[in-house]
């Protein structure tokens, strides 16, 4: 009975450390939210699939304090603003962050959806400036730099990033608590086969539908137009693509780099010849594969 008991304990105590801290983003009221019986759904396939997400939330992982650099990278699957794929491009990031001493935060975000919110289009940067603001108010428990916290985003998780690059000064919802008055600024930000514009020809539709509606007015496009909205003060930026991507063209990340070089914002681009889109850590091409290594010496690079 002892051992059994010591054997308990030491399973009890091992099962403790390997988990991951998640906190919901909005402990009290979620911002633009009907109650509806919709529901979220988590479907495991060959990847792990949201949809319909009701409580958004950050899931934290923290690298042994023996090689901390005190560096954290805030993670945005994509997924067309329809699903969220969140280990393929989610908790895998992190997992590979966490080996490299830095501080992994998968995001799970709101999914635009006329059924379950208003101004739909808000939503997911409602998120996005809370998760960040969230992450910086847990800098000193979490070993986290707060001047040294960064955001990932792929596909239309790239675009929900780039917004938050671009649109972390713009009021989006009511202030409610002391997290709400914490900077939403990334300090750098990387954006792998990213959706940036919403107009033709180069948008993703099913991203451009799903966020903006049928018909955008002209004004709304612009807006979430990323490229349209960088300035000096835009935080320096990472960018991967592939140039056989049909679904995000390539011309998404050139629209965004040109602006960054006429802005003098720091950046540094990789552009592969094939890979197409959705490719996360690139295993299946030994060249591909190499973009990790490329990101992981550039965030490196950051903390000199």
């Amino acid at each position: 009975m002892k051992s059994f008991i010591f054997l308990f304990t030491i399973l009890f105590s091992m099962t403790s450390f390997a988990q991951n801290t998640i906190l919901p983003l909005w402990p009290n009221n979620i911002p633009n939210s009907i109650k509806t019986d919709e529901k979220e759904e988590v479907v495991s396939a060959d990847i792990v699939r949201i949809v319909k997400v009701q409580l958004p939330q950050i899931e934290v992982y923290l690298p042994a304090k023996k090689i901390a650099t005190g560096q954290a990278v805030l993670i945005f699957p994509g997924g067309g603003y329809g699903i969220l794929a969140y280990d393929w491009e989610g908790m895998d990031f992190a997992k590979l962050l966490n080996s490299k001493g830095i501080a992994g935060i998968v995001v799970k975000y709101r999914l635009p959806s006329l059924k379950s919110q208003t101004e739909i289009h808000k939503v997911p940067l409602q998120d996005a400036q809370r998760a960040i603001r969230t992450v910086r108010s847990k800098a000193a428990e979490w070993n986290i730099d707060p001047n040294n916290i960064g955001i990932i985003g792929f596909s239309a998780g790239g675009h929900l990033a780039s917004t938050l690059g671009t649109h972390y000064n713009e009021e989006v919802n009511a202030k409610q608590d002391a997290i709400d008055q914490m900077s939403a600024r990334p300090d750098f930000m990387t954006l792998a086969y990213p959706v940036i514009t919403m107009g033709a020809p180069n948008t993703h539709g099913g991203s451009r539908k799903n966020l903006l509606g049928e018909n955008p007015s002209q004004k709304m496009v612009d807006h979430f137009s990323n490229e349209l909205q960088v300035t000096a003060d835009t935080p320096p930026t990472f960018l991967v693509h592939a140039t056989d991507d049909t679904a995000v063209p390539v011309e998404n990340s050139l629209l965004f780099y040109t602006a960054l070089i006429k802005h003098k914002v720091a950046a540094e681009m990789h552009i592969y010849p094939t890979g197409g889109h959705g490719f996360a850590l690139g295993l299946q091409d030994p060249h591909l594969a190499t973009w990790t290594d490329q990101w992981i010496g550039w965030l490196h690079s950051l903390n000199n």
